[in-house]
């Protein structure tokens, strides 16, 4: 049969010729800083090593300053920082110290940058970059987290004054729902940032975090971790951000804080690490978790439980409250008890270090280190 088309003869014999396969070109992710970000990464999640986060917001950190009696100042906020990046020995157990903007450029009393003070001791400085969480429309009362816009030239600029790493916190309510555009606004944010602080030099820190509230069991607290983390992966995926050069900050798998049961730091590892290997690849070198208002003793107890045996990546700690609520309580604002405070931070360093090696042994810790520092609906 002959068959005429635009002035063409095409002939056809019963069949139709398969048309040429095309051929696909991969793009490969080459990235100016990729292998220092991969070192880096590396570097944080040292053996025996975790993170100092000391990146509240003026306004927390007024808060914190107000609990001890003083005034929200910057010259109180800088005393309390310089007590905490000139604690001798600090390096031993701290590989990495999470900044505020302000910390970033500040000096110490003496006129010292504190990114050199850290730097002495082998310790990296982190930044948060986020500009935190505002209402998001047509949600369940959720929130969303800002700070995309600008957000290149900042961590540029932050790279420059000595920042190595970057922090953004999201998080996710389960009484709220959570329902499935907060889920993917909080992914898809964190996705985004992760690549453009790797396209500065800076290595992310990915933090959904599932918050405490709720009266919720363990097992509502696994499902929703699992689909938060799912969401985030496809999208850190679909936006080619280095696996080998990112750190993870989750939540523990816990149930709500007003749920009747408490699990034992035994229940907490296992539903933990049942979560992180259904959805993190080995390639992530650390997992460096939140406390996330949980005691002192409590936050310690659980990360020594996950370290009991072999982990694909290392598992370790980003405190804030859990190793600093000692250090102020002791140090209360007066010039005397700086080296006080100083020895109370080492110490909660020193027993976090040990339970990322899986050798803590609770032995003694005082009544203080036992109690809880939840406070629902907690903003930095």
């Amino acid at each position: 049969m002959q068959t005429a088309f635009a002035g063409k003869v095409a002939l056809f014999k019963g069949t139709v010729a398969a048309p040429k396969a095309q051929r696909r070109s991969l793009v490969v992710r080459a990235g100016q800083y990729d292998e220092e970000l991969v070192q880096n990464a590396k570097k944080i999640a040292s053996p025996g090593k975790g993170i100092l986060a000391m990146d509240e917001s003026n306004a927390t950190c007024g808060k914190r300053l107000e609990s001890i009696g003083l005034e929200n100042t910057v010259e109180n906020r800088q005393a309390y920082r310089e007590l905490l990046v000139t604690t001798p020995g600090l390096g031993q157990y701290i590989s990495g110290a999470i900044l505020f903007e302000e910390t970033l450029f500040q000096k110490t009393r003496g006129g010292k940058q504190m990114v050199d003070c850290l730097n002495e001791q082998g310790i990296l400085p982190g930044i948060k970059v986020d500009k935190g969480l505002f209402p998001l429309p047509n949600s369940n009362g959720e929130s969303w987290c800002a700070g995309l816009d600008g957000l290149a030239q900042r961590c540029g600029d932050y790279y420059k004054q000595g920042a190595r790493f970057a922090k953004w916190r999201s998080v996710v309510s389960i009484p709220a729902g959570p329902s499935t555009i907060a889920v993917r606004d909080c992914a898809y944010g964190l996705a985004r940032y992760a690549a453009i602080a790797q396209s500065q030099g800076l290595v992310p820190i990915v933090e959904p975090e599932i918050l405490l509230d709720g009266e919720h069991d363990i097992d509502r607290t696994l499902e929703v971790a699992e689909a938060v983390w799912a969401e985030t992966f496809k999208y850190l995926a679909d936006n080619k951000v280095v696996f080998e050069g990112i750190l993870l900050k989750p939540s523990m798998v816990t149930p709500g804080a007003e749920h009747s049961k408490k699990s034992t730091p035994e229940e907490v590892a296992s539903y933990t690490l049942k979560m992180l290997r259904r959805r993190v690849p080995p390639a992530v070198p650390g997992i460096m978790f939140l406390s996330g208002g949980q005691s002192e003793l409590e936050s310690t107890l659980n990360l020594n439980a996950m370290n009991q045996s072999p982990n694909p990546w290392h598992v370790s700690f980003s405190y804030a409250r859990a190793l600093q609520n000692s250090v102020l309580k002791t140090w209360k604002g007066e010039e005397g008890n700086v080296k006080a405070a100083q020895d109370a931070l080492l110490r909660r360093a020193k027993a976090n270090s040990d339970a990322q090696l899986g050798k803590y042994s609770g032995e003694g810790e005082n009544a203080e280190a036992g109690k809880g520092m939840y406070e629902k609906g907690y903003t930095y």
